[in-house]
């Protein structure tokens, strides 16, 4: 079998374990950094691998609109396109539904878009968008689904009917199993009911890893963190549980505790392009003037290449002056930050000390009692 998942250590809810696929096994609980256009923005393959990231999440909208689907293929694939040997997961386009909805329209076959590029109609179909993700060749494929309002619960039930709809023409249409792990994708709101619904009937179709969408959109933290405990019981132990689109260290946490084994998101790669970084202490501006004279790393502890050999004034001095230098900087401490913390999760899990650890995690990162 090219993909399985093994259980390690479970520390309540909280799980660690390996995902092997036919580019490398990916240790879980996992964060992977997100390369939209086949790159990791600023960063290189060996930067990023070099960081801790065992998986790279690319996007097949955008991929398929640019530079196509046939002319990656040409090129032997994502991987050998982009130089990223290790595993690689695409998404369906699910979430341009939600993102681009005023230049697309939906119907129960699928969805039609206005590409934002030159104007022109492109439709998605189940069976387009399978055929899409196989030329393209990542290690792990997500079935179209449709990314609703959360709380929209009329819209909801609309939009979960498709999704199961598409779910099953993916798993009919899809080309290549032998290589190609595919999810299915819970949706259903903040409602409990629709996401039980939905997860019954996508566990049903024995699927190689299931993904919670539809969340981080709109709704609050708390009603995203409820959602979690009504799904993941739900979800087969012997499969992976990817949380979609999430990314804030307090949620990757929180998650985690929650039963989730994979996360991916722009958040990282974003806020470092704006001066923002992470530390154990929360989110620091480094366009603040406070910055601009102080020398130390931009987090003391800190194994990043930017922590250790320039300190937090030169790189204020960098972001100010819009160096691109420095948003090469602040990215990479970002990755090496979520890379180190989803390292200490596996090992705190290990050591059955995961409770622990999120309630101090917590009180640090959040400033306040947990």
């Amino acid at each position: 079998m090219p993909f399985t998942y093994t259980l390690l250590h479970q520390d309540g809810p909280a799980r660690a374990g390996v995902f092997t696929t036919p580019h490398g096994a990916i240790r879980m609980p996992c964060f992977a950094p997100v390369g939209t256009q086949a790159t990791v923005k600023t960063l290189s393959p060996q930067e990023v691998q070099e960081l801790g990231a065992e998986l790279i999440l690319a996007n097949t909208y955008h991929l398929y609109l640019r530079p196509g689907e046939e002319r990656v293929a040409r090129f032997g694939g994502l991987h050998a396109f982009m130089g990223w040997h290790g595993p690689i997961l695409t998404d369906s386009g699910g979430f341009q539904i939600f993102s681009l909805s005023a230049l697309r329209t939906v119907d129960a076959e699928g969805v039609t878009f206005q590409s934002h590029l030159d104007g022109s109609r492109r439709r998605f179909t189940p069976e387009k968008v399978m055929e899409i993700q196989a030329r393209l060749g990542a290690d792990i494929i997500m079935a179209l689904d449709e990314c609703p309002d959360p709380l929209d619960r009329s819209y909801n039930e609309q939009a979960l009917a498709r999704t199961h709809a598409w779910a099953v023409r993916c798993a009919a249409s899809q080309q290549r199993p032998q290589d190609q792990a595919l999810f299915g994708i819970v949706q259903g709101g903040v409602f409990a009911d629709l996401r039980r619904r939905s997860a019954a009937f996508l566990v049903d179709l024995d699927l190689p890893g299931y993904a919670i969408g539809g969340l981080a959109v709109g709704e609050s933290k708390a009603q995203m963190y409820e959602t979690l405990e009504v799904v993941t019981p739900l979800l087969p132990a012997d499969r992976p549980r990817y949380l979609m689109g999430v990314g804030a260290p307090e949620d990757i946490v929180e998650g985690v505790a929650r039963g989730i084994d994979l996360f991916d998101c722009v958040l990282p790669t974003r806020i470092a392009r704006h001066g923002a970084i992470f530390t154990a202490d929360g989110r620091l501006n480094l366009r603040n003037a406070r910055f601009a004279d102080e020398t130390g790393p931009l987090e003391p502890g800190c194994d990043c290449y930017t922590c250790l050999h320039f300190h937090r004034g030169y790189v204020h001095h960098l972001i100010r002056a819009n160096e691109i230098f420095g948003l090469r900087l602040t990215t990479l401490h970002n990755l090496r930050f979520l890379q180190r913390l989803m390292a200490e999760i596996r090992a705190q899990i290990a050591a059955g000390q995961f409770q622990a650890f999120r309630a101090a995690f917590l009180a640090r990162y959040l400033g306040e009692s947990v």
